[in-house]
């Protein structure tokens, strides 16, 4: 892009002429920047382009004071780069006012579309079911299948659901009606979107990618184990049924095949040694000091759901929006198949019991509260960098407001039916083995899944065909996720740096999967379920929920409650009320500042199958979740030492928002200059 020039040359029109003779004729666009320079000349009256006027506000009370502020850069084709101003012919309007002896030009810029498709414009969804469906794809996953169910049960049954909602109502769907809105309105990626809120929290933007990262190289080792349940479907008698096989050892019993065997606390069921000693393999490791060799048929598998992640999403999201009408619809089709099932099974009306029975006392332990404060935060996912990238793909005056409310609901009322689905099974375990249901709940995570739901599976009529939906189930929950948290850190690499990578989007995403599936195969070897673990408790959570309270103060306390409102205004024409703006100011924040104290003020000892995990693992867990977090203060750092001034002009720059948002008026464009 060329340099602007301080004079600038009138855009031919054929649009009627309008004064810009108010100050709100132009504010109520946000077009708005105040420069401290001699008035320029006003340009013909025929030149001039016409456009609506709305009412905005003041600047809040609670903001950094750049209410309406944009800059020479605000505009370039991906995202731009800092510094980097776009030029394009311009119809400009100037009016003089007097302020302290100082002359303030208010400019009003129109860019014409063919030159906003000349500079190409931003892809958008190709329909609004593409995005929907993308939202929900994400928020819900494999957690809503494993985690919700078991975390219920555990904290007071029915009982749980009202903290649950509450934290839903208070924290959870407030950052994410946040991230949506802060998306679509500044139409960036979770790095380059802090030029335009606060520059100092740009560090926010590196961490979630390097999060990501640590996900995407352990979550879709999880996907590579269903997938390989799904090969070994293809059976007439599935392999987990019985204890003949080579793997099974001389506690393997098989009480399904004879009713007369009684099940002891030595006894192992076949499914359980099919997951430990065949899928995994993990007698072949002594822990994390001794991994063991990798495992070849999981890395195929794992290389196979890359490939499949590869081709859905490296067109961007027009392929991805239509990928996601068969993944994430799919797993509502099977849930409601296994529901139907499950419902039908003897003893079923057990595990519905345990499942939904409310124990009051439990809600006066903070634990409950904890646990349904992170349920809630990790089921929807803000802080992922995914809802930013997704919404920047709207049109602007989508209505993100009613997609938060539409989408968080339909993931909270997923979790709640996947626990029918889950318990059923689990009250016909109990009827089969003559025991509690809590005795055959004990298997949480993804045991609960490959172990005991696997089992149950392979004793029912056609178990085979059972077999294979929910496997694939499992596979399309995961993909979804996959597609939705590589999204997010492309995007963001895209946006800041388009000038490298906006052309060559195929190559990149090529590169970034395979250093993704170069940071997995530790969680191939024989130990590598004791990586995974350890990834998901300690490098990822806590990490995570603390950036995403840097977050939400960075955008209410800094950028301002006030102003994030007036933008939510400009796109869906009403402003959020008291309740969305005290939840983003206040309750948020402590909702998560709530979650993080307490998993400080406790640390779970980490234990799977026989294995405990020694204290230097969590030293190591902790270290690999601060390498993400260390970018923010590592950045705040670099932007203070490289911002010329003193010492509070430097931080009044870096909290100032530098470059401003393109806000599109019908068939044009406008950003300021």
């Amino acid at each position: 892009m060329e340099k602007a020039s301080p004079e600038t040359q009138p855009l031919t029109s054929p649009k009627e002429p309008s004064d810009c003779a108010e100050e709100g004729d132009c504010a109520s666009n946000g077009l708005l920047r105040k420069e401290d320079r001699p008035a320029l000349p006003l340009v013909k009256e025929t030149d001039r382009v016409a456009f609506g006027q709305a009412d905005k506000g003041p600047a809040s009370p609670i903001s950094n004071g750049f209410s309406g502020a944009q800059s020479p850069s605000s505009f370039n084709a991906a995202g731009g780069n800092e510094g980097t101003p776009s030029v394009t012919p311009v119809a400009m309007t100037t009016l003089t006012t007097n302020t302290n002896t100082t002359t303030t030009s208010i400019l009003c810029v129109v860019d014409g579309q063919q030159q906003l498709m000349a500079l190409g414009e931003r892809e958008t969804w190709g329909k609004k079911m593409d995005f929907l469906l993308s939202v929900i794809g994400y928020a819900v996953d494999l957690g809503n299948v494993w985690r919700f169910p078991y975390i219920c049960y555990q904290n007071g049954g029915g009982a749980f659901l009202l903290p649950y909602t509450i934290m839903a109502i208070f924290g959870g769907i407030p950052l994410f009606y946040m991230e949506l809105a802060l998306g679509q309105y500044h139409r960036n990626g979770c790095i380059s979107i802090w030029r335009k809120i606060c520059p100092i929290f740009k560090g926010i933007g590196y961490a979630i990618c390097i999060i990501a990262f640590y996900i995407a190289s352990y979550y879709n080792t999880i996907m590579a184990w269903a997938l390989y349940y799904l090969i070994s479907s293809f059976t007439d008698e599935l392999p987990w049924t019985s204890c003949t096989n080579a793997w099974n050892t001389k506690n393997c019993t098989n009480y399904f095949s004879n009713r007369s065997i009684t099940w002891t606390a030595g006894s192992i069921s076949p499914a359980e040694e099919f997951y430990t000693r065949h899928v995994l393999q993990v007698h072949r490791a002594k822990g994390l000091d001794d991994l063991g060799g990798i495992s070849w048929q999981l890395t195929l598998c794992l290389l196979f759901i890359f490939t499949i992640v590869y081709f859905s999403i490296w067109k961007g999201v027009k392929t991805s929006g239509k990928v996601v009408w068969v993944t994430a619809t799919f797993p509502y089709i099977i849930l409601f198949i296994l529901l139907i099932r499950g419902a039908t099974l003897p003893g079923a009306w057990r595990g519905v019991l345990y499942y939904l029975k409310p124990d009051w006392q439990r809600l006066l332990a903070t634990e409950v509260w904890v646990d349904a404060a992170a349920q809630i935060f990790f089921s929807l996912g803000p802080g992922f960098g995914v809802l930013l990238a997704f919404a920047s793909y709207n049109k602007f005056h989508n209505n993100c407001y009613q997609d938060a409310l539409v989408t968080s609901a339909v993931n909270c009322m997923t979790s709640f039916i996947s626990g029918f689905v889950i318990f059923t099974v689990l009250g016909y375990m109990a009827e089969m083995r003559n025991e509690d249901v809590s005795e055959v709940a004990k298997d949480t995570g993804p045991s609960l899944l490959f172990i005991t739901y696997a089992e149950a599976i392979a004793n029912m009529p056609a178990s085979t065909f059972f077999a294979i939906i929910f496997f694939l189930m499992l596979i399309t929950l995961g993909l979804d996720s996959t597609f939705a948290g590589l999204e997010g850190v492309i995007t963001a690499v895209l946006d800041e740096f388009p000038h490298v990578w906006s052309k060559r989007r195929e190559i990149f995403v090529l590169g970034f999967i395979a250093i993704c599936f170069m940071g997995a195969l530790s969680t191939l070897t024989f130990g590598g379920a004791y990586v995974v673990k350890l990834f998901e408790e300690y490098a990822t959570g806590p990490a995570l929920i603390a950036v995403v309270f840097l977050e939400s103060v960075a955008v209410s306390w800094f950028y301002g409650v006030g102003q994030f409102s007036r933008d939510v205004k400009e796109m869906l024409g009403f402003s959020p009320g008291w309740y969305w703006r005290i939840c983003w100011v206040a309750i948020s924040p402590i909702f998560l500042l709530f979650i993080i104290f307490s998993f400080m003020s406790s640390v779970p000892d980490l234990r799977l199958f026989d294995y405990t995990y020694p204290y230097w693992t969590m030293v190591l867990g902790y270290c690999i979740g601060t390498s993400s977090f260390i970018c923010i203060p590592a950045y705040m750092v670099y932007r203070l030492a490289t911002t010329p001034g003193t010492l509070k002009e430097r931080i009044l720059k870096s909290i100032t928002p530098e470059t401003g948002t393109e806000i599109p008026f019908g068939d044009i464009h406008m950003n300021a200059v």
